[in-house]
C-alpha cells in the first residue's frame, strides 16, 4: 500500500518532465524484469556511445553499460522518483567510465584520464533517418566538424544534446559553471550550423 501511495504521489507536472513512460518505470520499480528491460532497450543505445566515448574501447564501454544496468536494477524502487531517468543514467555512466579508467591506470595499463573526466571524447556519429533532411555528404561534412571540436566541447554538447542533460545538472557532474556549458553548447552549434551553410551554398554554387 505505501508504495502505491508513493507512485500516486507523482503530480502530473512531475511526469511530463519525465523522458521514459511511467508505466514501464512503475513496472521496473514494482521488479518486472520485461518492464525493465524494455525501459533499459531505451537507453542502451546512449548509454554505449556514452561509455564509448570516454573509454575508446568496445569491450569496456559494454561492460560498464553492464554494471550500469546491474546499479539501476538495484536501484530499481527509486526510478519512479527521478525526473530525468536519462540525465540520471548519464551521471551512472559517467562515474563507472571514470572509475575503470581510473582501476586500469592503478594496474598499470597504458590508458590515460585526466581529472575532467577523459582524454578525447569520441562523439558517436550522426546518422538521419530521412534522406531528404540531409544529404551524405552534408552528414559527413557534420560528423568531421563535431571531431574537430575540443575534447571538453565535444562532451559537454554530448550531455545536453544527446544526454538531454539540463546544463546546472552538467555543470555539476564535470564541475565547470554553467556558463561554461552555455558557451561549450553555443560553440558546437555555431560550428555545425556554419559547417552546414557553407556545404549548402556551395552545393548551390555547382
Amino acid at each position: 500500500m505505501a508504495q502505491g501511495m508513493a507512485f500516486g504521489s507523482r503530480t502530473n507536472k512531475q511526469l511530463r518532465t519525465m523522458d521514459a513512460p511511467y508505466h514501464e518505470l512503475l513496472l521496473a520499480a514494482a521488479g518486472s524484469e520485461l518492464g525493465f528491460n524494455s525501459l533499459m532497450q531505451r537507453f542502451s543505445s546512449m548509454l554505449y556511445s556514452h561509455a564509448y566515448g570516454i573509454l575508446g574501447n568496445k569491450e569496456m564501454a559494454e561492460e560498464v553499460v553492464s554494471d550500469v544496468f546491474f546499479e539501476t536494477w538495484k536501484r530499481r524502487k527509486q526510478l519512479v522518483e527521478f525526473d530525468n531517468v536519462r540525465s540520471w543514467l548519464c551521471r551512472v555512466v559517467h562515474r563507472k567510465a571514470i572509475d575503470y579508467l581510473r582501476r586500469e591506470k592503478r594496474h598499470g595499463n597504458t590508458i590515460s584520464v585526466d581529472y575532467f573526466g577523459m582524454q578525447d571524447f569520441l562523439f558517436p556519429e550522426m546518422c538521419t533517418p530521412c534522406d531528404t533532411l540531409i544529404s551524405h555528404e552534408e552528414l559527413t561534412l557534420l560528423n568531421a566538424a563535431i571531431e574537430r571540436l575540443p575534447p571538453k566541447c565535444r562532451y559537454v554538447f554530448f550531455l545536453a544534446k544527446v544526454g538531454h542533460m539540463p546544463y546546472n545538472e552538467i555543470a555539476e557532474l564535470l564541475d565547470i559553471t554553467v556558463s561554461t556549458v552555455n558557451y561549450h553548447v553555443n560553440f558546437a552549434i555555431k560550428t555545425l550550423r556554419t559547417t552546414l551553410t557553407r556545404t549548402q551554398h556551395f552545393a548551390m554554387a555547382r
